[in-house]
């Protein structure tokens, strides 16, 4: 499994888990801004029998037809395009081949058609929901590419046993969660208010413990650089935070066995909550826009202010869209068989004798002014070959390496979080 950053490698590595319980799982970090800790791998809960880095390149190179029979790629959709190419470059036309198996880790509410088409050629593109499953199979058939990859699936964590949040005896305030997300929204002003109204809420509601949840520690790596972190944003907060107000950190579920509210942007831990029955809050406060992705919500229920949760509103999902959506915790999402699907389908097609090559809809012919590029980015010519000096030498020192690509990581981050905020800055005056 290949996975990009914390959030991908836990949609892959339970991904993987589902599709085939009992097998072998060897993980693959993607060597670049965002490779998670050992930390952040830990939260997840899923080991694997073997972790490296690697690049793109060594990842093509290096993935053995013969050694695997399913490679499930967890990663952005360019990242999964120029795999999908690498791969099919390197195995050629051998009829014994791994199935290739990709998806996404959460909501789909921006670039639809552009992700879908970078994901396909893989063997099994995975559908979160009944409505993504539709719309997936409608942009393939539009352009004309076979749609028969698509098959319906649900983010693999939803299906896990959950305590109810709220439902335990355990005597412990009324919990309020801020699932807080690193890129949205993305400006100072927006993000100072969002933990502003969390703050105040606790102030309004003594009784209650509100806690922020956040995704990374200060210096670890997420999908999404944070160039404002709600940890340096609270620091500066007049009068600092209440005594029932705090940062958290750690895994989601054990955090939403404690929730008895979970407000957010549109982060998808809203999702793992309406699958749990914990009440979700889908905020309003900076509007409902694509670019923040809560126009997702509509029609759910969840949308709601923080005035209006100051004064004690309880939202409640309409059922029928928690339906739609692949998360409501009945029939099949309720105990996991929704992916019995998936998993006969990769069975089935792990024990043919043969596969067609890979066939991406995307090729020199249908995108030539776009996909060169896409390829390029991952040290990749046109044609899915390594570009010379794209596989590092292996006698290079281990130690030498790892730590001048740390200090590079955090070279990119300070310029990041430090550098470009005090430019924007000074080009404001």
């Amino acid at each position: 499994m290949l996975a990009d950053s914390d959030t991908r490698w836990k949609w892959g590595a339970l991904t993987a888990r589902r599709l085939a319980p009992h097998a072998r799982l060897d993980g693959l970090l993607l060597r670049g801004r965002a490779t998670p800790t050992r930390r952040q791998l830990a939260e997840v809960g899923v080991r694997a029998e073997s972790l490296r880095e690697v690049t793109a390149a060594e990842f093509v190179r290096g993935t053995d037809r013969e050694r695997y029979d399913v490679v499930v790629l967890a990663c952005v959709g360019g990242t999964v395009q120029a795999m999908l190419h690498g791969l099919a470059r390197s195995w050629g036309t051998s009829p014994r081949r791994p199935v290739v198996v990709t998806g996404y880790v959460g909501v789909v509410y921006e670039k639809l058609a552009d992700g879908l088409l970078l994901r396909h050629g893989a063997d099994v593109v995975l559908a979160n929901s009944p409505q993504d499953a539709a719309r997936f199979r409608e942009v393939y058939e539009g352009v004309g590419a076979p749609a028969d990859s698509v098959t319906e699936w649900a983010l693999p964590f939803l299906s896990e046993e959950a305590r109810q949040g709220g439902s335990s005896t355990e005597q412990r305030p009324f919990t309020v969660v801020f699932a807080a997300q690193p890129s949205v929204p993305q400006s100072r002003t927006d993000r100072a208010y969002l933990l502003g109204r969390a703050v105040r809420h606790a102030r309004l509601h003594p009784a209650r413990e509100v806690l922020i949840k956040l995704r990374s520690r200060p210096g670890e790596h997420t999908t999404h650089i944070e160039e404002l972190p709600y940890q340096k944003l609270a620091t500066r907060l007049a009068g600092g935070l209440p005594s029932n107000c705090r940062l958290v950190y750690g895994h989601m579920g054990d955090v939403l066995d404690r929730t008895d509210l979970l407000v957010t942007v549109s982060s998808t831990a809203a999702l793992e909550a309406l699958h749990r029955g914990v009440p979700t809050a889908v905020l309003t406060d900076l509007g409902i826009r694509e670019a923040l992705g809560n126009h997702h919500f509509l029609g759910s229920g969840c949308l709601v202010s923080w005035d209006r949760l100051d004064v004690g509103e309880i939202p409640g999902a309409d059922a029928d869209w928690v339906a739609c959506q692949g998360v409501a915790a009945v029939g099949p999402y309720a105990h996991g068989t929704v992916h019995d699907a998936a998993r006969r389908r990769v069975a089935g097609l792990v024990e043919r004798t043969a596969l067609p090559p890979l066939a991406p809809y995307y090729t020199p012919e249908t995108a030539p002014g776009y996909l060169p590029g896409v390829l390029a980015r991952h040290g990749l010519d046109p044609g899915g070959r390594p570009l010379p000096g794209a596989v590092r030498d292996q006698g290079e020192p281990g130690t030498l390496r790892r730590a001048v690509r740390e200090a590079a990581r955090g070279a990119y981050r300070h310029g990041v979080q430090r550098v470009a905020p005090v430019i924007r800055r000074l080009g404001e005056l």
